[in-house]
């Protein structure tokens, strides 16, 4: 089994291009599509569509990605343990994340871990936490930090509760409780996440019953920022996204209090490649270390 042409296939399917995944992995565009044609000679059924605008996977290709994924986790793991049995620390990671955390969390946790570690390759990819989720399932990544939902099927690690804070421009009036009623937002002009990207403020409302107007949504955290800012709206957000522009928008405390759960979640903890269990194990203490909020600990959802 040759697992380079598996490798190919599954970058081509997240790039949607023979050539951005042909300069990535060192491979010419004609080379990109004879192992790609050689793969599917050999399973006997075409795996992409060609199309002027790229390439997109077949239902076949639909059908075997997941599979393909597990088998190339399975394989780095493996690989990871071997290496780990004869004494040596290589491996690679890929990580899901929210934005937030990528400036936040990840370039201190990064830092630390790879003085110790040196030889592991870490990889990122930003998204909302629907796609966090689906790469989770699809081994497209090999952990995601997110937030928890009970729709939620994998393994968790529970890192911090995030408030989720009343977003105003920095003129605005200040209720004499130091709080914003999540009330106050009914018909207001709002500011909101797009459905997909954070599911928190969405549950908030609704479990609130409260109606806002929308009069915007986007998908980039600081582009609402900058919209509250600018009086085009008010909002909520997370406080660990907003703790870095507390000079351009006032931020208050919801009534009641509502909080995000943050966190990692991972396909299963039984078989966590080596690699990726360090990191886990450095997120946790970093985390733990720089907030009280919340203390650190390990469950499988649905339990």
């Amino acid at each position: 089994m040759d697992l380079k042409k598996y490798e190919l296939f599954a970058d081509v399917a997240e790039t949607g291009s023979f050539t951005i995944s042909g300069d990535k992995l060192g491979y010419t565009q004609s080379g990109v599509s004879h192992i790609i044609k050689s793969l599917e000679t050999e399973l006997g059924f075409s795996l992409f569509i060609r199309t002027r605008k790229g390439v997109s996977l077949t239902d076949n290709g639909k059908r075997i990605e997941p599979l393909i994924r597990q088998l190339l986790s399975d394989n780095s793991r493996l690989e990871q343990t071997i290496n780990g049995i004869n004494g040596l620390v290589t491996g690679s990671i890929t990580i899901g994340t929210y934005s937030s955390i990528a400036i936040s969390w990840l370039p201190k946790i990064i830092y630390e871990f790879q003085k110790d570690f040196p030889n592991i390759d870490i990889h990122m990819k930003e998204g909302g936490i629907d796609e966090i989720e689906s790469w989770i399932e699809n081994s497209t990544v090999d952990f995601g930090f997110c937030s928890q939902r009970d729709s939620q099927s994998f393994d968790w690690v529970s890192l911090q509760v995030d408030p989720l804070m009343a977003i105003l421009p920095k003129d605005s009036p200040i209720p004499s409780s130091g709080a914003y009623s999540i009330s106050a937002f009914q018909n207001q002009p709002f500011i909101i996440s797009a459905q997909g990207i954070d599911s928190d403020i969405h549950l908030a409302l609704t479990k609130a019953k409260v109606t806002p107007y929308i009069r915007f949504s986007s998908t980039d955290d600081y582009a609402i920022i900058s919209m509250v800012a600018n009086h085009l709206g008010i909002s909520i957000l997370p406080k660990l996204i907003i703790q870095e522009w507390s000079n351009q928008v006032t931020s208050l405390p919801l009534e009641p209090y509502s909080f995000r759960s943050l966190g990692i979640g991972i396909k299963s903890l039984k078989q966590v490649s080596p690699a990726s269990k360090k990191f886990i194990e450095y997120s946790k203490k970093i985390i733990s270390k720089d907030s009280n909020t919340t203390s650190v600990s390990e469950r499988k959802v649905g339990n």
